[in-house]
């Protein structure tokens, strides 16, 4: 019989839009914050991407982002955030306040998710640059950890 896993430890996937630099570095600044190494960043047009989520239509995936559980539960856009807050550093009384207002939390998701083309466009492309290689590192990392 195998050893139960331990809830403490299992890996959580974030699926993110790739091609969005908001939403590269959004997702970087967040990876600093797990210690743990508990998220494993997979890019929503990848093979793996396209597979965790083949039962939405391709408009429906990159319209948020999605975190799933070591379980297989998908909570998408604002209904993310929860979860994902406690699993980093510091984000448990975040996480607390952002689910005790699931309502206003999702309202300010989609106004973010709605104009990050134009929040984009603020970020310096080394910014940019500098996410997309910190989500390798940590990527590569859950890899070699054998969590992915």
């Amino acid at each position: 019989m195998a050893p139960a896993a331990d809830p403490e430890t299992e890996t959580w996937t974030a699926l993110y839009d790739a091609d969005c630099g908001f939403c590269r570095a959004t997702l970087a600044g967040l990876l600093a914050l797990d210690l743990g190494r508990r998220v494993r960043p997979v890019a929503i047009q990848s093979p793996e991407g396209s597979t965790v989520l083949a039962d939405l239509d391709p408009a429906a995936r990159l319209a948020s982002w999605h975190l799933v559980s070591p379980a297989g539960e998908r909570f998408s856009a604002g209904a993310g955030a929860p979860p994902l807050l406690r699993l980093l550093a510091g984000g448990r009384v975040p996480a607390a306040v952002l689910a005790a207002a699931p309502r206003p939390t999702d309202r300010a998701y989609r106004w973010v998710a709605g104009h990050r083309t134009k929040l984009s466009r603020l970020l310096p492309s080394g910014a940019k640059a500098r996410a997309t290689g910190r989500i390798a590192r940590h990527a590569a990392e859950a890899e070699r950890r054998g969590r992915g």
